[in-house]
């Protein structure tokens, strides 16, 4: 998503924990719905989370709206790629896009995943093991929501350096 939102979009703060145990965030787009905040971008750190899942959030101390629970599964997944060379990117991008997986650039080599419910896991992850084997890329399962219904996920920690 653009870093301008369109009408109705607000920020969301989601929670990180770094390896050393102490926190940081992840800011995403969210649009709020009756029941709380729909994340309405790719989480690029944040774990257990997924494009489209509704979240419950509460106002901090310095007014950022902070994600405070899950509240329902979009059925989606996200992982995050570590490439290689930067111009490996945007065949990579293309390659997952042909999947039915969009996704977004941070830095110049980071690229987060959203894998939509009706595009099979194991396609993916076929491709992303080929091209780890290759050298081509590193990848990290963030949020698998696929999975029997249930969340998959690793520990959540914050970013790593990918200049």
């Amino acid at each position: 998503m653009d870093s301008q939102p369109s009408k109705g979009h607000v920020k969301l703060l989601l929670p990180l924990e770094r390896e050393d145990g102490s926190q940081e965030v992840e800011s995403v787009w969210a649009v709020p719905t009756a029941h709380g905040y729909s994340i309405d971008n790719i989480p690029f750190y944040a774990r257990g989370l997924a494009l489209g899942d509704v979240v419950g959030a509460e106002m901090d101390e310095d007014g950022m709206l902070r994600c405070t629970s899950l509240l329902s599964s979009s059925g989606h997944s996200t992982v995050r790629l570590a490439i290689a060379s930067s111009e490996d990117v945007q065949s990579v991008r293309d390659e997952l896009r042909k999947l039915g997986c969009p996704s977004e650039l941070d830095f110049s080599r980071l690229v987060a995943v959203d894998i939509p419910p009706d595009v099979p896991y194991s396609r993916v992850r076929a491709l992303l093991d080929e091209k780890e084997r290759a050298g081509i890329l590193e990848y990290e399962e963030g949020c698998l929501g696929q999975m029997s219904g249930q969340r998959r996920q690793a520990p959540m920690h914050a970013e790593e350096d990918y200049e």
